[in-house]
């Protein structure tokens, strides 16, 4: 018999992972093991079970699922993460990949394209619809920061350590990595010093 694809869901929403426990049932390759409605029940969830792939949501209540796939990929390098978004902004989409998620599909997704992601992602390849593709290709790296990154950046400018960072956010240090690592990307810098400096050359930030 063929082994099934174990699968973790991360949604807030009952509703939603409802509809998606139904869709995954009526594919017999597929199998979900454990569910999650935050960010931080996934993570621990993710240690107990190690599913082959996770279908993780943007927006969760304590914080996004970019983040947790950050988190996740920190821990566990060949996790396999497919976003599930209502959103489809230039900004979420590609702070995903670079997160290290494997695929980003809308909630509005067919039963069949969900499979095919699923079935593709476990194999190690990445899913990116077309109008997804799209999206990468035209985003430039050096867009606006969000106003988290805006936040992490200040402290940073002040010379605080992740840890520091972490603790005054009330988030992990692995989540203050991700964003000191989205903030030098964007800004074009090598390193931290670089990414002070350029904040307060441009004047996105300015000295009290």
């Amino acid at each position: 018999m063929k082994k099934k694809i174990r699968l973790l869901i991360v949604d807030d929403h009952f509703i939603v992972r409802i509809g998606l426990l139904t869709t995954i049932k009526m594919t017999p390759d597929l199998t979900v093991v454990a569910e999650a409605s935050t960010a931080a029940q996934a993570i621990e969830i993710y240690r107990q079970h190690l599913p082959d792939v996770v279908l993780m949501d943007v927006r969760l209540p304590d914080f996004s699922g970019i983040e947790a796939t950050a988190t996740l990929r920190e821990e566990f390098p060949d996790a396999r993460v497919i976003i599930i978004s209502t959103f489809d902004s230039d900004e979420d989409v590609y702070r995903a990949f670079q997160a290290g998620a494997c695929g980003y599909l809308l909630k509005n997704v067919l039963g069949g394209e969900l499979s095919n992601a699923i079935q593709k992602v476990h194999r190690g390849e990445q899913y990116i619809p077309p109008e997804i593709g799209r999206r990468l290709s035209d985003h430039q790296p050096g867009s606006d920061l969000t106003p988290r990154e805006t936040e992490v950046l200040s402290f940073l400018v002040k010379g605080l350590s992740n840890r520091e960072i972490a603790q005054l956010l009330g988030f992990t240090e692995n989540t203050a990595k991700f964003h000191v690592k989205s903030i030098l990307g964007k800004l074009q810098a090598s390193d931290r010093t670089e990414a002070a400096t350029a904040a307060l050359q441009r004047g996105i930030l300015r000295l009290d």
